[in-house]
């Protein structure tokens, strides 16, 4: 089976990847030409670990390709999956600007019969603009059939999680159209759901929102922790013991980032309007998630008195370990306040140095953790990478001015690290 897979970020090149290490031959296309000269050449335009091995391997075996000649490649193929982006727009509502150029592209390329697959993460409702975009731009009088299928990858992980899916869910006109679909899969996973389009595009959106307001609501409770003397941890694993609840992401921090928990709650969100809902739950769990960050920031200023001529260093840029992606991510919007107030800030990541000085080029970025600590009046982590874990902190302990952390994460035990000389703070935990 020839499959087509429009669109070479995150989602797009993994699924295309992955599909083809399963043996179905795969082109991936994109219009960036210089994204796809790359991958010719094996330079991976996204940090994902494993991936560059797989799309050798398949590259080598013949059964993955790139192009960016999207009407053939359509032609060429028997399912075209849409793996663009849907970033929000300034009112929160996704920009489908990318979906509908490719509808009418993926058009003009139907020569005969072919099932066109809706991965990227939509509003409900788009399985119809797509099937309407297509059929206004058809050249020739061809049947062809819109499926949604969601992706439910993490970034950091999304070449196992591709390959040992929690489930599928493929929401099709008919059942037969979407076990065409679900027979791709069929040897990863005998858990498949096949619905109706609007509900399969609903569950990714609710999935990633619900998983955000359990953060959200966990973040709230940290601050009520602070408040009284509790622990967030305590709490944390004693609300997680209980199985109807599970212990995932109930861990406080500085809040959730990425492509997809703040563009899909706002995706919800927006959806809610549509219909004139207003969802009081969806406003607070990303009210929480934007004051999390100022809250930390309040604490350190009133620890160091203030930013002004401060020297502070930054752990990790990343949204999250083991990616290169910075979309959302909080050590942004925490650099840019500490400069705002006239610190120095010296940056460091293991992965996402070159990502981050397009972001921010008003920090330093120095190119080992050591370096981040040097001379500095405070430590900030932000994100929690196993480098910082693992660090010798004696070490780091010498090299800063004062020995001040901030642990955005809660990666570390507040005993130890005071036991170690440092002025130790974290979130939701008592300070002394």
């Amino acid at each position: 089976m020839n499959l087509c897979i429009i669109g070479t970020g995150y989602v797009g090149l993994v699924t295309g990847t992955i599909f083809s290490h399963l043996g179905y031959n795969v082109v991936c296309v994109d219009r960036d030409a210089k994204k796809i000269d790359g991958l010719k050449q094996g330079v991976m335009p996204i940090y994902e670990e494993g991936l560059k091995e797989l799309v050798d391997a398949n590259v080598a075996a013949g059964r993955l390709t790139f192009s960016i000649d999207l009407v053939s490649s359509v032609r060429e193929s028997d399912i075209v999956f849409i793996c663009v982006g849907t970033p929000p727009g300034k009112d929160g509502a996704p920009e489908m600007k990318y979906v509908r150029a490719v509808a009418e592209e993926i058009a003009q390329g139907l020569n005969d019969y072919k099932i066109v697959v809706n991965k990227s993460t939509v509003p409900v409702g788009t399985g119809e603009l797509v099937r309407s975009i297509i059929q206004e731009n058809l050249t020739q009088p061809v049947a062809f059939d819109v499926v949604s299928n969601p992706e439910f990858l993490r970034e950091g992980t999304a070449i196992y999680d591709t390959l040992n899916p929690d489930r599928v869910v493929i929401g099709a006109v008919n059942r037969e159209v979407g076990e065409k679909v679900a027979s791709l899969y069929q040897t990863l996973t005998d858990t498949v759901q096949i619905t109706d389009i609007a509900s399969a595009e609903l569950i990714k959106y609710a999935s990633n929102s619900f998983l955000a307001t359990k953060i959200s609501f966990m973040n709230a409770v940290s601050a009520l922790c602070e408040l009284t003397g509790a622990d967030v941890e305590q709490v944390r694993e004693g609300v997680g013991q209980d199985k109807r609840i599970g212990s995932a992401f109930l861990n406080a921090g500085l809040g959730f980032g990425g492509s997809c928990f703040p563009k899909d709650c706002l995706g919800l969100l927006h959806t809610a309007k549509r219909y004139d809902y207003d969802f009081h739950l969806m406003d607070s769990v990303l009210r929480v998630n934007e004051e999390q960050p100022l809250r930390f920031l309040a604490r350190l200023r009133e620890v160091l008195g203030g930013f002004e001529g401060k020297r502070i260093g930054v752990w990790g840029l990343a949204f999250k370990p083991n990616t290169d992606d910075i979309r959302d991510g909080k050590a942004f919007e925490i650099m840019a306040a500490l400069i705002k107030e006239g610190a120095e800030v010296l940056a460091y990541d293991p992965i996402a140095i070159d990502n981050s000085r397009k972001e921010q080029p008003a920090a330093t970025y120095v190119d080992t953790a050591l370096d981040a600590c040097k001379d500095v009046d405070a430590l900030i982590l932000v994100t929690e990478w196993r480098e910082f874990k693992e660090a010798d902190f004696e070490e780091v302990r010498k090299s800063m001015r004062l020995p001040v952390l901030f642990d955005g994460r809660n990666i570390f035990n507040p005993k130890e690290m005071r036991d170690k000389g440092f002025l130790y703070y974290s979130i939701g935990r008592a300070d002394a």
